[in-house]
């Protein structure tokens, strides 16, 4: 008799562990909750700073892309004594290379000056200058 009532025992004791083992697996929906809710609030974070990481870098390529066609109108200036007026394009002058997301460039000569303006393709509506009086690249940012 002994030997039934422990057996009857054991079987409870493994069958209570095994409903025991299978209600603790998982995550409780409160945990579920506030995992989404810190994946919320970094991505309400991070969105707004990484676009302004890219208006950043627009401009950037603005500024770079108006040094580099000022050294070439000064290099082209070396060569034939006058500056390259009008639309600037890749290797026009000589040793300019245009950045893809540069829209136009466009170049005014005044009596051994030159002021190069240039737009951007994702920064619509704004317009940058170079002024070979001033030496440095002016714009707005990009919205």
């Amino acid at each position: 008799m002994r030997a039934k009532q422990r057996i009857e025992k054991d079987r409870k004791e493994v069958f209570m562990e095994r409903l025991r083992l299978r209600s603790e697996s998982g995550f409780t929906l409160i945990e579920l909750l506030v995992v989404v809710a810190i994946i919320g609030i970094l991505a309400a974070i991070a969105i707004p700073q990484f676009a302004a990481y890219r208006k950043r870098g627009y401009e950037a390529t603005l500024k770079t892309d108006l040094r580099n066609a000022a050294t070439s109108e000064e290099a082209y200036f070396a060569q034939t004594q006058t500056y390259k007026s009008g639309a600037l394009a890749s290797g026009t002058p000589p040793g300019y290379n245009m950045s893809a997301a540069i829209s136009a460039v466009q170049s005014s000569v005044g009596t051994n000056t030159f002021q190069l303006t240039a737009t951007h393709a994702n920064c619509s509506g704004i317009t940058w200058t170079y002024a070979s009086t001033a030496g440095i690249p002016t714009g707005p940012t990009c919205p």
